[in-house]
């Protein structure tokens, strides 16, 4: 009912009615992701979990992991842009090329 009644003020106004916020705002970027949250939400779906090859734990070169994620390769996905900033895969890259191991992976 609450939401019933705040709809037309947030119609007339353009705006939440006061003490309420939305989440993105149209035409506002999205906050740049951690590497370990690009990873875990982006890459580890996959490396890892016995569908791609595990990737932590062998210091690939930064830009050998930049080239793969916007080209794509094989079963691997390019990710453009939109899904991946330049800024989030430059710190991801990095992040991956020097991050130990995890216990937890498993695959080839």
């Amino acid at each position: 009912m609450a939401l019933a009644l705040a709809a037309p003020a947030f119609a007339q106004t353009g705006a939440p009615p006061t003490g309420q916020k939305l989440g993105q705002q149209l035409g506002q970027p999205l906050a740049q992701r951690s590497p370990a949250k690009t990873y875990g939400s982006t890459c580890g779906y996959c490396h890892g979990t016995n569908v791609g090859p595990i990737i932590l734990g062998r210091h690939l070169p930064a830009t050998y992991i930049r080239d793969m994620v916007r080209g794509g390769r094989n079963g691997m996905p390019a990710f453009r842009p939109s899904e991946i900033t330049p800024a989030e895969l430059d710190a991801l890259a990095d992040w991956i090329s020097k991050a130990p191991g995890s216990p937890t992976e498993r695959g080839q």
